[in-house]
């Protein structure tokens, strides 16, 4: 068997984030992972369902769907694949992609936010993202409403690069309100997924995606984001991954900056005011 066909079995039937199974197979390669698991060689009771799903996987339709789905299955053995995300502790075991992978391995910036902001935010947002791409940096963020939606908007009317990391698969248009924000993002840069195309959103993936967003980036601005928003679990992943977390603040009475004044308070973020703040801060990169 070959390690593209194991790999695609694995990616049918493991959950992404999930670090034990995902060390296994950056440590070990996938060929050796999958014929180890078919064969007994892990403990029946605790990864049942995961070895269910694998007897069950059929790796050549997985691949028809994608072809299907006008993406490509992006592994490690390609050119394109984005060595950052070996820095993750659950690296991907593959991706989905649907434009061009080789924006995933420029210089970029994640602009992650609320997805109910304000009018400054939008602003903000957009006009980061078109400051960044003017400077030749794709703008990195996951397709949401609010924040999301700016960033990705503010990059291409620039006429710049953006990519976009969903937590669908990667022919799920969710939300259904950006099939053609996402029509426009797959044409003038990529979509990416870490499930099959079919797959439905549930919230446990979109805090998984949040860590391919981190490692992608070279860096994260935080524009808005409630006290307890996923956009921090963004910020604290690039963190961990020693990246540099940028956060902007907002009046002291709006619920939407107090993550942001959140990081800003425990020097988790650099405070940014402008573009220009952001640039001198990220020089040395």
């Amino acid at each position: 068997m070959s390690e593209l066909i194991a790999r695609a079995k694995l990616f049918s039937a493991i959950e992404g984030g999930s670090t034990f199974w995902a060390r296994e197979v950056f440590s070990n390669g996938a060929t050796f992972v999958l014929e180890r698991a078919l064969n007994g060689g892990y403990d029946p009771v605790k990864y049942a369902r995961t070895l269910e799903k694998l007897r069950a996987a059929n790796p050549d339709q997985l691949l028809q769907n994608i072809s299907d789905a006008g993406a490509k299955f992006l592994t490690p053995a390609d050119q394109a694949w984005p060595q950052t995300l070996s820095d993750l502790a659950a690296p991907p075991i593959a991706l989905v992609v649907k434009g061009d992978p080789a924006f995933l391995t420029g210089d970029s910036l994640a602009i992650v936010g609320t997805r109910n902001p304000t009018q400054y935010g939008v602003r903000i947002a957009q006009d980061f993202a078109a400051g960044f791409v003017d400077r030749e940096w794709a703008i990195i963020s996951g397709g949401a409403y609010g924040v999301d939606a700016a960033a990705h908007k503010g990059a291409l009317v620039a006429e710049g690069v953006t990519v976009a990391v969903i937590a669908s698969g990667i022919d799920v248009n969710y939300p259904a309100g950006h099939a053609r924000l996402f029509a426009e993002i797959a044409e003038l840069g990529c979509l990416v997924s870490e499930v099959p195309p079919g797959t439905p959103a549930i919230p446990a993936r979109f805090l998984t995606r949040n860590r391919l967003i981190a490692a992608l980036s070279n860096a994260t601005l935080v524009v808005e984001a409630a006290f307890r928003s996923g956009s921090l679990r963004t910020a604290r992943d690039a963190a961990e991954l020693m990246r540099p977390v940028m956060a902007i603040p907002g009046p002291i009475t709006s619920p939407v900056s107090e993550g942001c004044h959140r990081l800003i308070g425990e020097r988790a973020a650099e405070i940014v005011t402008s573009i220009a703040d952001a640039v001198e801060f990220l020089s040395p990169m």
